[in-house]
């Protein structure tokens, strides 16, 4: 069975862009960051900010390969990275001392991956 292009432009330019980061820096992280970019949509990840403060140690890099949403608490400043982040997920992030980036700015940030953790 042959395999449905992507549609979103955005999402398209966001996958090329991390298999180049990838490439130039050596990094399979980003590579397999856009592998599951590349699921279909109800196989991408969703991770709510409960499983974010229950798994995330403080001042960690955590990677989403998809949605970031806004149910539950967090209290520990994170460097959230997701391709889409909920505007209360943000927020709330914030409020904790923590950044929420799009996923390319954080291989621009460290392109070699290291010290990041992919959850979802």
């Amino acid at each position: 069975m042959a395999k449905t292009p992507k549609t979103n432009p955005h999402l398209q330019q966001v996958v090329r862009e991390l298999r180049e980061v990838s490439r130039e820096a050596d990094a399979p992280i980003w590579r397999d960051v856009a592998e599951r970019l590349e699921r279909t949509r109800k196989n991408r990840s969703e991770v709510n900010l409960s499983r974010l403060s229950r798994y995330a140690e403080k001042g960690e890099q955590i990677v989403v390969p998809g949605v970031v949403l806004a149910t539950g608490e967090i209290t520990t400043p994170l460097t959230v990275a997701a391709f889409r982040t909920s505007s209360a997920a943000q927020k709330k992030i914030e409020a904790a001392g923590g950044r929420a980036i799009t996923l390319l700015e954080l291989a621009v940030q460290n392109p070699k991956g290291s010290g990041v953790r992919i959850m979802g």
